[in-house]
């Protein structure tokens, strides 16, 4: 305790100019004061507090430091410019803020001024979604203020709340500070390196401590506070006695009318005190909340006279909020609802100092998943990790409105700007707000798809420098980071969500996640195809290849990435080794005898150690690009396995597999065959048909699959009516479609550069209706046609409902439950956030005639069979 009383009486010093801090010490004092309660002294404001003391020299304070930190082993954070204070309070007058005679906004209506908004963050930690999302409905409302009052004093306003002296730090200020200025979030009024008295300045409350005193004196000379001369034990008691009476606690008044001798008597003694509020007599606090509506409270019964100027001279938290609001003329605050017992007493304050009330706004709490307020458990909440975690600024303010608050219809992407368009107090929800991780993710790869490549290969850069995976000494401006982040990026665009979605997939493409031997596998898709014998087989292939030097590798790993990086991507030839390697595939399938997922998921594993992923030729690419003598990547850091060390590891991996799983296991012989043909020409249907038994049946891709039901998507038929070309997208066609609502929905689709629009208006499509709404570069679009393309997208055509499918009607596929709430398509939201058709849509393929299937069953209608120019394609 004599730590904590010594260095907020050296900081109130500081801060207030060493007028008052001794004013709250205990000690003797040799005179009585000059304040009195009469009428006739009411108007010397804070007559009763100035006190005389001895001057305070550079030396005393210093010495005052170096004694407490040798006795006690701290450190005193003197901060804000206080050392030089300190230096020159001996020397010369130091300027202090001053508290003005009127309010800025005295008379007037604040809801008809022009908007003045504040956050005011307390340094005492990170700045969490929870105040970042307060920040940006105050950013929002004065963004919009200033484009209807121009040239007005409309503000986002930066005030840092650091009362609380135990606890705030200058790490914690600037922590916050960089948050805001990384979301966007920029103040037009706000704290500085140097104190500033000119405007509404200064905006730290450690450095408004004279305000404070001069607002404390106003309110003692016109008899609305007092002082109270209570010992902490005298108030413990107080306290235990009403709970024991089961009232709720509070201060009695013993002092509010304490006789004016009694009160000089304790002075002359040196006792310490509060100042305390006088809360008027049967007085009642009512605001007009806007998102609460009108809310009220008893003012007596419920706070009692509460404190402004604790004992120690450091001004409570409550009152200076009331006096700066009143002071910076704020119109509206906007904050969370935590706060809003905090309304009473500021309230009280503002209205005893004659000043007008701001309009408030009291934001729901944000909670977790599990409907618990959102904390650390939850996972990230502080603005820095988003950061770290790739996740884009525009994307986090998109997402953070949303909690809380919509426009009215079904958008959920807005840019900056419309945000500030769109963005209304009134339409704020009272209810609480879930924090939705998935939905966040979604949210920022909307905002991805916007960008341009550059622009996100600039943040994959960063987030390999924050995955601690580069070379000691590599800049962000090295050109060999910036190729490296580029095919990265290139490599994983497609399921990229945050931008470090590319530095971890590309942490998974150096990796190598194959065992050392059979009995170590734990992948159980991996173990079963493994069963099934073709991995032995062509495992050993690739590695005889290779060790004959015949494998197919990059020599020039940036030109596979070449389609993915031209600008006429279904243009662009395959490089040398993209070729090479798909000629020895075929070679290998024929050999091998085998095709398809046979041939392709064994070669995958072998060669990358998954059982899933991107293209092979340029996840090979990329780890050459990293294997590289002049590569920017740390190969023990990023844990790269190269291709030799690959091959290696391969060779034991292969050797530990069992022999019953070292070919493919036979279905049935040829011999079995032939006289099962010859039974059935001998026997009857019925013979026929018992002998068939001994073949056994192909296998059903339904029996495997575990995915979303394809009742899951909504796809109905529809007829485009309205073709036109996107102004700004030179790959998009905006359209309207009648898919049999009351009003045509407006799609958006790829198909500039494949067909012509006169060719398309009129046409029945397919139209995939339960995807939520979002921008095409600024065109609303809700829903997707269904296309087939072939393998390298080089052709694409639409998939067909037949002549006399009617529009409006839901697409079905044999042997899957369309009827009741089972066969219902799933939400639009369930369909983004689970991203149901991402997961469906490597099953939607065409057959070798053309039909769309779903596991080897044909789209249908009440017409027939859906049809599309495409064989062997894929549907999209």
């Amino acid at each position: 305790m004599h730590w904590a009383k010594s260095a907020m009486a050296l900081m109130v010093t500081l801060a207030c100019g060493s007028r008052m801090a001794s004013a709250f010490m205990r000690q003797p004092v040799a005179r009585r004061s000059a304040f009195s309660t009469s009428k006739s002294n009411q108007k010397v404001p804070g007559a009763g507090l100035r006190r005389s003391r001895p001057q305070v020299s550079s030396d005393s304070l210093i010495s005052l430091i170096e004694r407490l930190q040798k006795e006690e082993g701290k450190h005193l954070d003197i901060r804000f410019g206080a050392t030089q204070l300190a230096a020159t309070v001996a020397d010369q007058e130091v300027e202090k803020p001053q508290l003005p005679p009127t309010f800025p906004l005295q008379g007037k209506n604040p809801l008809e001024a022009p908007p003045r908004m504040r956050f005011a963050p307390s340094p005492t930690g990170s700045l969490h979604v929870g105040g970042a999302r307060t920040a940006l409905y105050n950013w929002l409302v004065a963004k919009k203020g200033q484009m209807d009052f121009p040239g007005s004093n409309s503000a986002f306003i930066l005030r840092v709340e650091d009362t609380d002296l135990a606890r705030s730090t200058k790490e914690s200020e600037e922590s916050v500070l960089a948050d805001l200025r990384w979301l966007g979030l920029l103040w037009d009024e706000g704290p500085s390196d140097k104190i500033d008295l000119t405007g509404c300045g200064p905006y730290r409350q450690s450095e408004r401590g004279n305000i404070y005193i001069q607002a404390a004196e106003k309110l003692l000379a016109e008899g609305k506070a007092y002082r109270c001369f209570c010992t902490p034990e005298e108030l413990e008691e107080m306290r235990a006695q009403q709970e024991a009476a089961g009232i709720p606690p509070r201060y009695d008044g013993r002092w509010r009318d304490a006789p004016e001798e009694e009160v000089n008597k304790m002075l002359d003694e040196g006792r310490p005190y509060t100042i305390r509020f006088k809360v008027p007599a049967n007085a009642r606090v009512v605001i007009e909340d806007v998102v609460r509506g009108t809310i009220s409270w008893d003012a007596e019964a419920t706070v009692g006279d509460f404190i402004l100027l604790r004992s120690n001279g450091v001004p409570v938290y409550n009152f200076c909020v009331a006096v700066d609001d009143a002071l910076m003329g704020i119109t509206t605050v906007v904050r969370a609802e935590e706060h809003l017992t905090n309304t009473v007493r500021q309230a009280l304050v503002l209205d005893s100092l004659d000043a007008p009330r701001p309009q408030y706004a009291h934001c729901s709490l944000i909670l977790g998943e599990d409907k618990q307020k959102l904390s650390k458990r939850h996972g990230a909440t502080s603005c820095n990790q988003f950061r770290l975690d790739g996740f884009l600024p525009d994307a986090m303010i998109n997402y953070l409105a949303l909690l809380g608050w919509n426009d009215g219809s079904d958008n959920e992407i807005f840019t900056r700007e419309e945000l500030i368009d769109a963005f209304e107090l009134d339409r704020v929800v009272k209810s609480p707000s879930v924090f939705d991780m998935e939905k966040l993710r979604w949210v920022n790869s909307q905002h991805m798809k916007m960008l341009p490549m550059f622009y996100i290969v600039d943040l994959v850069k960063e987030q390999f420098q924050f995955e601690d995976m580069l070379k000691d000494g590599v800049e962000l401006t090295d050109l060999g980071l910036a190729d490296f982040a580029t095919c990265s990026t290139a490599l994983a665009k497609q399921m990229m969500q945050v931008t470090k979605d590319a530095v971890l997939n590309a942490k998974t493409v150096l990796g190598y996640g194959l065992p050392a031997t059979f009995a170590e596998l734990k992948d159980e898709e991996a173990i079963s195809m493994i069963k099934r014998g073709n991995f032995y087989n062509l495992a050993s292939k690739i590695i005889e290849d290779y060790e004959a030097g015949k494998f197919p590798l990059p020599t020039d790993p940036m030109r596979t990435f070449q389609d993915a990086l031209g600008e006429d991507m279904e243009k662009t030839t395959p490089c040398e080794f993209t070729q090479g390697y798909q000629a020895h595939m075929k070679a290998m399938a024929k050999e091998m005898k085998v095709k398809g997922k046979n041939l392709f998921h064994p070669v995958r594993l072998a060669l990358t150690g998954e059982m899933s992923g991107q293209d092979v030729t340029k996840q090979l690419s990329l780890l050459t690009m990293a294997s590289m003598e002049d590569s920017v990547i740390d190969s023990n850091k990023a844990g790269l396995v190269t291709i030799p060390e690959r091959m290696e590891r391969l060779k034991k991996f292969c050797a530990s597999i069992p022999e019953e799983f070292r070919s493919p296991a036979e279905t049935a012989s040829t011999e079995d065959k032939k006289k099962t043909s010859d039974k059935k020409k001998e026997s009857g249907t019925t013979n026929a048909s018992q002998s068939a038994g001994a073949v056994a049946a192909p296998k059903d891709p339904k029996d495997e699959y575990d995915g979303p039901p394809i009742s899951a998507l909504d796809i109905r038929v529809g007829r485009i009516t309205k073709v036109w070309e996107h102004e700004e997208a030179d790959k998009l066609y905006c359209e309207e479609i009648d898919v049999g609502e009351d009003e045509p929905r407006t799609v958006a689709s790829g198909l500039r550069p494949y067909m012509n629009a006169e060719d398309l208006e009129g046409k029945k499509v397919l139209v995939l209706c339960n995807l939520k709404e979002r921008k095409m570069v600024g065109f609303p679009s809700h829903g997707m046609v269904l296309c087939a393309s072939n393998a390298d997208h080089t052709e694409v055509k639409l998939v067909n409902p037949p002549i006399d499918a009617k529009i409006g009607e839901r697409v079905t596929v044999p042997d899957f439950n369309f009827e009741g709430e089972d066969g219902e398509p799933f939400a639009e939201n369930k369909v983004g956030k689970k991203k149901v058709f991402e997961k469906i849509a490597p099953f939607l393929v065409t057959s070798k005639y053309g039909v769309p299937e779903f596991l080897g069953r044909p789209f249908m209608t009440s017409a027939g069979v859906c049809t599309s120019a495409i064989p062997d394609g894929t549907v999209s």
